[in-house]
């Protein structure tokens, strides 16, 4: 019996613990006006402070919308709390809408795409000069880029069963992560050429730039094969300056001396651009990475910080305690741009990464090729006969590896549909095999199609799209108990605000940031 035979032998007998595995969703959408425009207004009062609320806050623009549920227990319940906190926020911007689309309507000339605000406090200008220096680092048009990022856990009592490696619960729990996230690294290009959504841009994005993409409409561009456009040179990555990272988790140790030395490490075109000009903060430091967010990565292992912690140092205390998954597009065929079949792909897709066995990337080894089977995959991954670069070294094709890794997954939904009256696990897993024989079923194809069809720019067709799903969203009934529930968390988000702005009103920014360096610097 193999590894992963027994592996999911143990599994099926311990059952009750997939019923333990919790998911969370943190959804992006940019409030967009009625002329498909990024909106200018200031994120409304009625959502709360983007500071404190832990439902509804923003991302990098001031009107890109992070919309967050807390983990769940099983798909029903998390889209039922992302549903809820979307019609939330319908009910509350007036005839803006959610932009249910990955790449940006129509962008305001770049000094006047507004930049998250978060208040006076220390904590809140922190957020905004972070963003300011993103500005300054990748441009504000790159920072308009939405999309779904999936948080996993797996029970605790999971990772003696594998045999994980370790000493301890946390370092079995930690090798078990890190097993799932190279596994992940070797196949998330499949998720790209299932879910990838985001296969062309309006002209308005390009904002001059010439680059080899075709014209297929009205101000709308795209690559022909292209499944995601927003995971590409054209999305949110800044190569050079990261490209030393090179990480490739193998062992939590080495993750952590790195990403202490991107945070510590000056880089000399950052350096140039220094931290202030007219006396104003426009980044919080000249290193790689301001802080180890800026690590733009398709999955991040993560632990929950304390109120005095760096994301790293909580790494470092009490190991990995979930995965971030950073690589899907918004569905723009889903109202709340994440489909039931989708989470369900994904239970079974991390499971089987956590499951099946996952050998160390040598160094310069399968770790770069799995990074070029993703580039591949996100530009071309439709293309028919395209060959991807396999963990032998050889050549083959992407619809033949992607069969025999759904193939593979079959055991894993069955295993969440057992005990269960109903296969909507092997439903989901069908669907997805449905793609592989057929490229015109990917979302990327779908929208390519539909857009062309229409005769419309991709702007006038996502704003009619967008605008659909927000009249599905308003009628819709939203318990009152629910509507109370939010707007009490929204006044008690604005109240916790001015609290902090108070309590940290008597130390200096420059205070502030020293303290928070020396976080780092400590550990």
């Amino acid at each position: 019996m193999t590894l992963s035979q027994n592996r999911l032998k143990t599994l099926s007998s311990n059952l009750a613990l997939l019923s333990d595995i919790r998911r969370g969703v943190e959804k992006e959408g940019l409030r967009v006006n009625t002329a498909a425009y990024l909106t200018a207004s200031a994120h409304p009062t009625a959502l709360g402070s983007a500071l404190c609320n832990s439902r509804i806050t923003t991302d990098y623009a001031e009107s890109l919308l992070e919309l967050i549920t807390i983990p769940h227990h099983s798909v029903e319940e998390l889209r039922a709390e992302l549903q809820q906190v979307h019609q939330f926020v319908v009910h509350n911007i007036g005839d803006e809408i959610i932009w249910n689309q990955s790449m940006p309507a129509h962008l305001p000339a770049e000094p006047d795409i507004t930049i998250g605000w978060y208040g006076e406090s220390n904590t809140g200008m922190f957020k905004h000069v972070y963003r300011r220096g993103l500005a300054e680092r990748y441009g504000k048009r790159m920072q308009c880029i939405a999309g779904v990022h999936y948080n996993y856990s797996l029970p605790d009592a999971i990772w003696p069963l594998l045999q994980m490696d370790g000493h301890t619960l946390q370092e079995q729990r930690s090798t078990g992560y890190l097993a799932l996230i190279r596994n992940f690294t070797r196949y998330s290009w499949l998720l790209m050429y299932l879910f990838g959504a985001s296969p062309v841009v309006s002209k308005d994005f390009l904002d001059g730039q010439n680059l080899p993409l075709e014209q297929i409409g009205p101000d709308s561009y795209c690559l022909p094969w292209a499944t995601s456009l927003r995971m590409s040179d054209l999305g949110y990555q800044n190569k050079e300056a990261q490209a030393e990272l090179q990480l490739c988790y193998n062992d939590l140790d080495t993750f952590l001396l790195r990403m202490h030395k991107a945070a510590t490490t000056v880089w000399p075109a950052y350096e140039q651009i220094g931290t202030h000009r007219d006396g104003q903060w426009i980044q919080l430091n000249t290193n790689i990475l301001q802080i180890e967010n800026e690590y733009y990565s398709n999955i991040r292992p993560k632990s929950i910080p304390t109120n005095d912690e760096r994301p790293s140092s909580a790494l470092a205390n009490r190991g990995v305690e979930y995965v971030e998954v950073r690589c899907l597009d918004v569905d723009p065929f889903d109202p709340i741009g994440l489909s039931a079949e989708t989470s369900r792909f994904l239970d079974a897709f991390l499971l089987f990464c956590a499951v099946e066995p996952s050998p160390y990337f040598p160094d310069g080894g399968f770790c770069q090729d799995s990074k070029n089977n993703f580039t591949k995959v996100v530009t071309e991954g439709r293309k028919p006969g395209l060959l991807l670069r396999n963990q032998h070294k050889q050549d083959v094709e992407l619809k033949s590896w992607a069969e025999d890794i759904l193939l593979a997954m079959r055991p894993y939904a069955e295993l969440f549909d057992k005990g269960t009256s109903q296969t909507l696990y092997q439903d989901a897993l069908e669907l997805q095999l449905a793609k592989v024989q057929d490229a015109s079923l990917c979302p990327s194809a779908r929208l390519l199609a539909e857009l062309k069809a229409s005769g419309q720019s991709f702007v006038d067709f996502s704003y009619a799209q967008s605008q659909q799903h927000k009249e599905t969203l308003l009628k819709l009934d939203l318990p009152t108990e629910i509507t109370e529930a939010f707007k009490q968390e929204a006044l008690d988000s604005l109240a916790k605000q001015q609290q902090i702005e108070a309590a940290e009103k008597d130390q200096t920014f420059e205070s502030f940031l020293h303290q928070y360096q020396g976080l780092l610097e400590s550990q």
